[in-house]
């Protein structure tokens, strides 16, 4: 059975956690004289009102969260967080359709940077702050900054924190999860606020370069500038993003044992050595036929090849060019960049580097073991044997991922649109990536989606974030059998 009551007392922190998030924009509110102050206010009120109100109720519960518990209050707690961060859009008037607001607001909670405005700077600054915020808590995760609190409550997080950081590898950097939790926020506030520095000296106000650092660090991709990053017509910017997307798709474990003086860690991590070689691979070979296709200098043209790739692969969304105009092949190639990843332990979605070179390591394997029948040919990670349950896990992953993906693309069609664009919606949803191919591309939104089209992409957004088993586990039908 699950345990109702730490269920919802943990979604009432959420939530009390949430509506004080929400108030942070409200100095910006006050600095340029927007009207979205009584706004902010009322709905931080609330949402923070609600939370105490749930936690009040359920403040007689056993201080004991169970696996199954741990997946339920992952996957509602994203649900719940989103509902509520809809409002501040729909009450003040900036996004009057609740389905509109909601789906900005889940595409930010889960970094997808899947936009349906049409005109950004329209937006009060309280509200287009709040609108970053919910990527930057979405990037790490709330359910992570809970656990470094959740201790204070008397509730162990490790369930929770297995249900919000599903991928094969977890290394642990402290035997306790809340110091786990406490040590990788940290390092995220560290990188947060070093970009939004260099992008301050290079140009960007204040409020730009905290929004901007707010969703590179999430690699979600939301800008304050309609045009996205291509606004700004700055080398240097781009440059910096750039770096900061490709620490942003990063191990946040690495950059921990980095920070400590331990850069062998890096050296000797298999997924962080492929990650890098496919990036600069695909940077170069682009870079080259961008050149040789008289698209600018060489210098544009390896810039403008490593931001939208770096962009693409660690699922950030910014665009400075719009890779559309570049040719059929190259509209190919952003394409399957929908289903890389960033790595393993970093805050981008996607499949992840790590299942991609298990599953190559594993697929050669099988053919040495067709030559040599009796050899006993091991699929190696880090130097390390890979169990059999995790290749399994992967090669289950890899299954649901793409029927998802095809089950997804038909009701996308079958909802009117067309089918190129309806694959870009669906892959760019699941891999929480932003822009996609089609009418969704880097030059257009998702605001002529229909509502229902809307909802779908939503949830295939928290599935996802969530890398599908922790809302597969949820809706399978032996979880709720005693």
């Amino acid at each position: 059975m699950l345990n109702l009551k730490i269920i919802f007392n943990v979604l009432g922190f959420l939530l009390v956690l949430d509506g004080f998030f929400m108030l942070l924009g409200i100095p910006f509110s006050i600095y340029y004289g927007d009207n979205d102050i009584v706004v902010l206010l009322a709905c931080g009120a609330l949402t923070s009102g609600t939370g105490i109100l749930i936690k009040y109720f359920t403040r007689n519960h056993k201080k004991e969260i169970r696996a199954r518990d741990g997946y339920v209050v992952v996957s509602l707690g994203w649900i719940v967080l989103s509902l509520f961060g809809a409002l501040p859009f729909v009450i003040h008037g900036s996004i009057p359709s609740y389905t509109d607001a909601f789906f900005e607001t889940m595409s930010g909670f889960t970094t997808t940077g899947a936009s349906i405005l049409n005109d950004i700077e329209l937006m009060p600054h309280g509200l287009l702050f709040w609108r970053s915020v919910t990527q930057w808590l979405g990037g790490m995760g709330m359910i992570v900054l809970s656990l470094a609190i959740l201790p204070i409550l008397g509730i162990g997080g490790m369930q929770l924190f297995v249900a919000e950081v599903p991928g094969p590898t977890k290394d642990k950097i402290h035997p306790r999860i809340s110091e786990t939790a406490k040590r990788l926020w940290g390092i995220y506030v560290i990188f947060t606020l070093a970009e939004a520095i260099l992008l301050f000296l290079g140009g960007m106000n204040i409020f730009d370069s905290i929004n901007h650092s707010f969703t590179t660090m999430a690699t979600g991709g939301f800008s304050t500038k309609q045009a996205s990053i291509a606004y700004y017509d700055s080398p240097y910017i781009q440059y910096v993003i750039t770096i900061f997307m490709f620490l942003a798709g990063t191990s946040f474990v690495i950059h921990y044992h980095a920070l400590h003086g331990n850069f062998k860690v890096a050296s000797k991590n298999d997924e962080f050595k492929f990650y890098s070689k496919v990036i600069g691979v695909i940077i170069v070979f682009v870079a080259i036929g961008l050149f040789l296709n008289n698209y600018g200098s060489a210098e544009k043209s390896f810039r403008d090849a490593s931001f939208q790739i770096v962009s693409m692969i660690t699922t950030t969304g910014f665009i400075t060019a719009d890779y559309e105009l570049w040719g059929s092949f190259y509209q190919l190639l952003f394409f399957l960049l929908l289903f890389t990843g960033g790595c393993a332990g970093s805050t981008g979605g996607g499949i992840k580097f790590v299942r991609h070179l298990i599953l190559l390591k594993n697929s050669f394997s099988e053919l040495r073991r067709l030559i040599h029948p009796r050899a006993v040919i091991p699929v190696r990670f880090n130097s390390n044997s890979v169990p059999a349950e995790i290749i399994s896990n992967i090669l289950a992953f890899f299954l649901f991922y793409i029927s998802i993906f095809v089950f997804g693309t038909i009701i996308m069609a079958f909802l009117g649109m067309d089918f190129l664009s309806a694959m870009g919606a669906v892959a760019t949803s699941l891999g929480n990536v932003g822009p996609a191919i089609g009418s969704v591309g880097p030059s257009s939104n998702f605001a002529h989606i229909p509502d229902l089209g809307k909802w779908v992409l939503s949830f295939l957004m928290l599935m996802g974030r969530l890398e599908l088993f922790t809302i597969l586990v949820i809706i399978s039908p032996s979880f709720w059998k005693r």
